[in-house]
């Protein structure tokens, strides 16, 4: 069970907090987005845009650098961590990225930092201890093609951080995950932990596929060939729940595709994304009632993907996940 950013449906993700509360209601891994500072210091946040995700708007010192660049072919407005020294990125406080569907969540806002990757680390070596198991990181590179073009590559300094922490290596508690296959292909030379390709809409393309003219585009990659590909330098796949149980126009569920088996033939695992408990984010079929906000029957939309033969998912909500694991298990007369 990988916590998502923690457990970001209780907590502002990627948040110590967050963390914390993830391990407390069952998660076995937890996620880590990693971006670089000016001064190439790798932190932990969802984009390298923490408009959404910090309070910079609120500090007038920084107004200056609020700015519009261009990212993965997207613009973009706001401010950006390669323009920030980790010393000012310290002054930040964390807070909720989705407002509107967690407002409860808000209440936390600028109680943590913004953490770096070490602090993270640190915290995971600490809570191995007190748990007495194993805390795993799930590591994504963000945006890596665009930080190696502004001299900040992300894969040598995250290889050199988990060296650095003993952390480096197929047993090494952390497993490495990136949209774009040259990063996960550069991290292979670098370490030997375990590597996740993470894919999106069918219909989207890598964007390093998009800088080389690669015209592949995921609906390629999910095909018996492309995941012998794939398998080639990584040892799972991370997809988008729609491409295991896709939905129509409306949002109901259409029959499940192939994938899941197609992957286990090729060696490879999967760990789709994201499980969330609200009905916004749920299928029309395990919604209840219409507010977007509330909760839906996420349980029995875990359970369906664990039938489909999933290895793990990605959630905001541990503890639900962890309920709807034992259901599916004790269906099975696992107990």
């Amino acid at each position: 069970m990988i916590g998502h950013r923690g457990a970001s449906g209780y907590r502002p993700e990627h948040t110590l907090g967050s963390y914390e509360l993830a391990l407390q209601l069952g998660a076995d891994v937890i996620e880590q987005d990693l971006v670089p500072t000016k001064d190439g210091q790798l932190v932990v946040r969802h984009e390298n845009n923490i408009a959404e995700t910090t309070d910079v708007a609120d500090h007038p010192e920084f107004a200056a650098r609020r700015t519009t660049r261009t990212i993965d072919g997207q613009s973009l407005t706001g401010w950006f961590t390669e323009d920030f020294t980790l010393a000012e990125l310290r002054t930040l406080r964390a807070k909720e990225r989705l407002p509107q569907q967690r407002q409860r969540n808000t209440l936390y806002d600028g109680r943590w930092p913004v953490p770096t990757f070490r602090d993270v680390i640190d915290f995971a070596e600490k809570r191995s201890r007190t748990l007495g198991r194993d805390v795993w990181l799930y590591v994504e590179t963000k945006h890596p093609s665009y930080f190696r073009s502004i001299g900040l590559p992300l894969e040598e300094r995250l290889a050199a951080e988990l060296r650095r922490a003993g952390l480096a290596g197929r047993r090494g508690r952390a497993i490495l995950q990136s949209f774009e296959p040259s990063s996960l292909q550069r991290l292979a030379q670098l370490v030997e932990n375990p590597r996740v390709q993470l894919l999106g809409d069918a219909a989207s393309r890598p964007y390093d596929f998009v800088l080389a003219g690669d015209t592949r585009k995921v609906a390629d990659l999910v095909t018996p060939a492309g995941l012998k590909w794939i398998a080639s330098f990584a040892h799972g796949i991370g997809p988008t729940t729609q491409l295991i149980a896709p939905v129509d126009a409306t949002g109901k569920l259409q029959p499940p595709t192939t994938l899941v088996p197609d992957a286990h033939r090729a060696g490879l695992v999967l760990h789709p994304y994201t499980v969330r408990n609200e009905n916004g984010f749920l299928p029309v079929d395990h919604r209840r009632g219409t507010d977007p906000a509330a909760y839906g029957d996420a349980l029995s939309w875990s359970r369906y993907l664990y039938e489909q033969g999933v290895d793990g998912f990605f959630t905001d909500q541990s503890d639900t996940a962890v309920l709807a694991r034992a259901d599916f298990w004790a269906s099975r007369g696992v107990h």
